[in-house]
């Protein structure tokens, strides 16, 4: 059996070495075999518009109504092909606090489909965050890290286990942050209320992202600068941003964008199930969610609504956000795809010949029209 072969023209194609006008690609298999510009081939499908790399997004906890919290094989991948549909080709199954039993469980599920090629890893958000920066996440499972506990869901991950985000101030903090780097998983400063030599010191002992920044985490003030400024401008670290335009106003994203540079943000969704369902209940590592507009929020015990509980967004959605704000695809591009593939070392976040067939096609405000993965179109979100 021969493997398929697609051959596309695009008006732009952004490639591993800058944007390409006019260009052909062409796809056999699951890779992608050539692109040129100005390349005549009259095989070739005309698609306008531009194609960018798949979407990476390492910070997602379910979409379409589907949870990456489980032990049911079936319920993550239906998460995964969501969000696939929506662009990302790439993804971290992240979880939310819960027992370190049940997290070793889900862990056991999720490294199955990690070893398949389903998913490119797991990201446990939680359960080593701050009392004080919570966010959705149940206050009485929260605790501070020990070897042992470290050691098992290491373990449990079967080299699945890729990004960790924890409080580095609690006890055994900056222990666990160097127990985790040495068995090669990435730790996330976040769910903080970690003062700026408190951030420098959990850089120096090997963590190398930023969970949400902005998001639970303690505030900038002027002369107490927190975690947020280290995190944007250290060139060691990943900042993770959500462009939702409600986790982070637009302005203070373009801030952002500035201070860390094209290179040092990765926008992530932190979706949970309610991504691309109605208004209406849900819930969330077992607390009572309330999504209005598309926002989602904890239920308070009077009902009312509580802490920001995860969003319903898209990366194709946030991808557009920064095209637009932006004006540069380019640029959108690298947040949205290639500054995590180069991060964490996946095999995703470029165009280039013999990399994988992993591509978006956008209009020129960067809304998401058609999505290829492995080298096959899917269906139309």
């Amino acid at each position: 059996m021969t493997d398929d072969v697609h051959r596309f023209r695009a008006a732009h194609v952004v490639t591993a070495g800058g944007v390409l006008d006019d260009a052909v690609v062409e796809v056999r298999g699951e890779r992608v075999a050539t692109v040129a510009a100005n390349a005549w081939d009259e095989r070739a499908e005309r698609l306008g518009g531009w194609v960018v790399p798949g979407f990476v997004d390492t910070h997602v906890h379910g979409g379409g109504g589907h949870d990456y919290a489980t032990t049911d094989a079936d319920e993550a991948l239906a998460a995964r092909d969501f969000h696939a549909a929506h662009g990302t080709t790439t993804s971290f199954a992240s979880l939310v606090t819960a027992s370190v039993d049940d997290l070793c469980a889900q862990l056991d599920t999720l490294a199955d489909l990690v070893a398949d090629g389903h998913l490119a890893g797991v990201h446990l958000e939680g359960p080593f965050l701050s009392a004080d920066q919570p966010g959705a996440h149940e206050p009485s499972l929260l605790r501070a890290p020990d070897p042992q506990a470290v050691d098992r869901l290491v373990e449990a991950g079967r080299g699945a286990l890729r990004l960790v985000t924890l409080a580095p101030e609690l006890n055994g903090g900056l222990d666990a942050v160097r127990r985790f780097v040495a068995a090669g998983v990435h730790v996330a400063v976040g769910h903080t209320m970690a003062d700026d030599a408190m951030v420098v010191r959990a850089l120096e002992a090997g963590a190398d992202v930023g969970t949400h920044v902005f998001n639970a985490m303690s505030p900038i003030h002027h002369r107490r600068p927190g975690p947020v400024p280290r995190l944007l401008t250290d060139p060691r670290v990943a900042a993770e941003l959500i462009a939702d335009g409600f986790h982070v106003d637009a302005e203070v994203l373009r801030m952002a964008l500035g201070a860390a540079g094209p290179d040092g943000v990765v926008l992530v969704t932190d979706a949970m199930v309610a991504a691309g369902m109605p208004d209406g209940p849900y819930a969330l590592g077992g607390l009572q969610v309330q999504v209005v507009d598309g926002q989602a929020r904890l239920v308070g015990r009077d009902g009312a609504p509580g802490a920001i509980a995860g969003s319903t967004l898209t990366t194709g959605r946030a991808f557009a956000l920064v095209a637009g704000m932006t004006g540069d695809l380019a640029a959108a591009s690298r947040v949205a795809s290639t500054n995590a593939a180069r991060h964490y070392g996946l095999d995703a976040g470029t165009l280039r010949p013999g990399g994988p067939a992993d591509l978006c096609l956008v209009d020129d405000d960067g809304t998401l029209r058609r999505v290829m993965r492995r080298g096959r179109w899917l269906d139309a979100a």
